[in-house]
């Protein structure tokens, strides 16, 4: 497909356009000779691109047409390509609440998911009133997606989780060897400044990230599918069969782990 194929014009459409701005003012004998596009065609197509202002007619005795400038077209195009996929969406979207209505059983109450990716305004909130939620201790394993995030986008979320944290909270954080790379050399007095029991090990592969908070909630970082640096949300349980199986699941990476920081 062309440039002016993917913007919505035809392949008849897109040869008289070009051919216009070759030759200037043309009939469209003329154009039907010099652009290929059969002469029972041309009149269809000429009067489908002035109805879209991409060429104007000129003159009336005899007919001609002239190509409207580049710039303009393309704005034009793109405008109606925009205005298409306004109504997809909208269609589609009508379709999904249907879906959600008719077809998709009603999720559990013991689950709940928050759309955010890595270091997002919102979801630094998120974490922010997650942690404030916490009285004994917050357990969590970092590992998948932020082994592929930079440390700005990581420190943003680490200012944001202990923003929200008591002073008496116990932390314990489980990353892998892939994230600590990406450590700064201050993370020791990163550590120190937190006014909470924090400590830090570390172990080669760590697998998906999750927290679990006072052994009563887990939540669970969903990678995104497209983009092996983010995450696209985060999925929130608290169904206790669930939550003591990645508590097991975190206690037994965690005595296995060696210290980072503590």
């Amino acid at each position: 497909m062309t440039e002016l194929g993917a913007l919505g014009l035809s392949s008849y459409e897109e040869k008289v356009y070009r051919t216009l701005l070759l030759t200037g003012a043309a009939t469209a004998t003329e154009l039907s000779e010099a652009s290929g596009v059969p002469k029972g065609r041309i009149y269809d197509v000429l009067n489908g691109l002035e109805a879209r202002k991409v060429v104007r007619l000129q003159s009336s005795d005899p007919k001609q047409y002239v190509a409207v400038e580049p710039e303009a077209v393309v704005d034009r195009l793109l405008a109606e390509r925009a205005h298409e996929l306004r109504e997809e969406w909208r269609h589609y979207r009508e379709r999904a609440a249907a879906v959600r209505t008719n077809v998709l059983p009603t999720p559990p109450t013991e689950s709940s998911f928050w759309l955010g990716s890595l270091g997002s305004e919102e979801m630094q909130t998120a974490l922010q009133e997650h942690t404030r939620t916490a009285e004994e201790f917050v357990h969590g394993i970092v590992g998948t997606p932020y082994e592929n995030a930079t440390w700005e986008t990581l420190q943003r979320e680490w200012e944001a989780f202990f923003e929200g944290a008591s002073a008496d909270l116990t932390v314990q954080l489980l990353v892998s060897e892939k994230v600590a790379l990406t450590l700064p050399e201050t993370f020791d007095r990163l550590i120190a400044d937190q006014s909470g029991d924090v400590a830090v090990r570390t172990l080669p592969d760590v697998g998906l990230s999750f927290d679990v908070v006072d052994g009563i909630g887990t939540t669970i970082d969903i990678p995104h599918p497209v983009a092996a640096d983010d995450r696209i949300g985060v999925l929130g349980i608290t169904d206790s069969e669930i939550v003591e199986e990645f508590e097991r699941h975190f206690q037994r990476l965690w005595a296995g782990a060696a210290p980072l920081v503590e």
